[in-house]
């Protein structure tokens, strides 16, 4: 057994541990546990500084879940866009595999709570039939393996998923959504790295949401995936009390490309039955963007989105930086609140000499008259004039 899964056998995930451990009282935690089963493994309850801290928060169950009336099983419509067991097919050249049911963490915000933690819901048995929907389905580039999380399985049942993925032609990209380089980081070792560097290209999509959780022992394990030829990326979650605060994200962001992640997507907590009480108003994350751009670089800023409720898919939240736009200019702030006017270019469509007309083979527009291509004119040297500076 490798020091990975017993780190997973030692962990906290009884009722009776809960009330021992955080004072949780019997019954609450015995409801808590029917709603959804804990685990913390001994790694990632060793990162916990005091009750309630950002990493508490995150892993230990708390009876407001059990009062949370608002928030939806299934928030993201995935089971309606799940055309086979294991499946979810929402983007057209995309799909989520679910290949595990079991996770090396329980989050207490998890989207997929009433999956995670059953193995009948998320089976191995289901397997083949996710394979020919991927195989009978050319559009598919992309396969993310997910779950629970795919680095659950050991690294020979894992092995056996990525080449029986990397026969089908059209596949072209695999990603791994693991928590694993935060939440247990002794997963990532020299062979499962060197199994994955026979399946390139493998990306990585990781789920820092503290810098708290920025340890000697997850720096090696992202530096070793990196090492291996995977480009690491990380998934973060807004969340009261965890990370609302645009310092706090400053500081994870930073920290995750030093040890080359690169901060990829902060999302909006979903409306997760059981999590309402993780959950911001747009506005704290807006602001929060606001104050991270200009003032650290844009590779340390990710991609702010709300996953559509109802399975409309991600979409991109941005701060205004557009305060007016016409046919002739668009006005525009940058970080520090200073305007800036840019010109909008005027396009006249002008007649082609039947001598300038460069034509494609083959290309017709089904008359037997060969269509010209469009002619794009040169795009004007930008140029941006300061109106005014004004300071919120």
């Amino acid at each position: 057994m490798e020091l990975w899964q017993q780190m997973i056998r030692d962990s906290v995930h009884s009722v009776d541990q809960l009330v021992e451990k955080f004072n949780i009282d019997k019954k609450v935690a015995e409801d808590l546990d029917e709603f959804f089963q804990a685990r913390i493994n001994p790694y990632y309850l060793s990162l916990i500084r005091y009750p309630g801290d950002p990493i508490w928060l995150q892993c230990v169950p708390d009876g407001i879940e059990l009062d949370d009336m608002d928030g939806f099983e299934d928030p993201l419509n995935e089971d309606a866009m799940s055309p086979v067991p294991n499946i979810t097919h929402r983007y057209p050249d995309r799909c989520l595999f679910l290949v595990t049911s079991q996770c090396g963490m329980y989050c207490r915000f998890c989207t997929r709570k009433r999956k995670v933690g059953d193995s009948g819901k998320i089976s191995m048995k289901e397997l083949e039939s996710a394979f020919n929907y991927i195989e009978q389905h050319k559009e598919i580039r992309d396969v993310i393996l997910s779950g629970g999380d795919p680095l659950m399985l050991t690294d020979t049942m894992l092995e056996k998923i990525l080449q029986r993925l990397r026969s089908i032609p059209h596949v072209e990209i695999i990603r791994l959504g693991t928590k694993m380089p935060c939440v247990l980081p002794q997963r990532i070792t020299p062979k499962l790295c060197e199994m994955i560097k026979k399946y390139h290209p493998i990306y990585v999509n990781t789920h820092f949401n503290h810098p708290w959780e920025i340890t000697e022992e997850s720096t090696q394990a992202c530096t070793m995936l990196a090492n291996a030829g995977c480009p690491v990326q990380n998934q973060a979650v807004l969340m009261k009390g965890v990370n609302d605060n645009a310092e706090v994200l400053m500081e994870l962001f930073q920290k995750l490309l030093k040890i080359r992640v690169k901060p990829y997507y902060l999302f909006m907590a979903d409306e997760t039955k059981g999590a309402s009480h993780f959950r911001t108003s747009i506005q704290t994350g807006l602001d929060i963007i606001n104050k991270l751009r200009g003032y650290t670089s844009g590779l340390a800023i990710p991609h702010f989105v709300i996953d559509a409720p109802g399975g409309g898919g991600k979409i991109p939240l941005i701060p205004n930086y557009v305060l007016h736009q016409d046919e002739d200019r668009i006005v525009l702030r940058n970080y520090k609140n200073e305007v800036y006017v840019y010109r909008e270019i005027k396009e006249h469509k002008t007649k082609t000499k039947s001598s300038e007309i460069k034509v494609e083979v083959g290309k017709n527009n089904g008359n037997g008259k060969t269509k010209a291509p469009k002619k794009f004119k040169k795009i004007e040297e930008l140029q941006t004039v300061e109106i005014t500076a004004s300071k919120n």
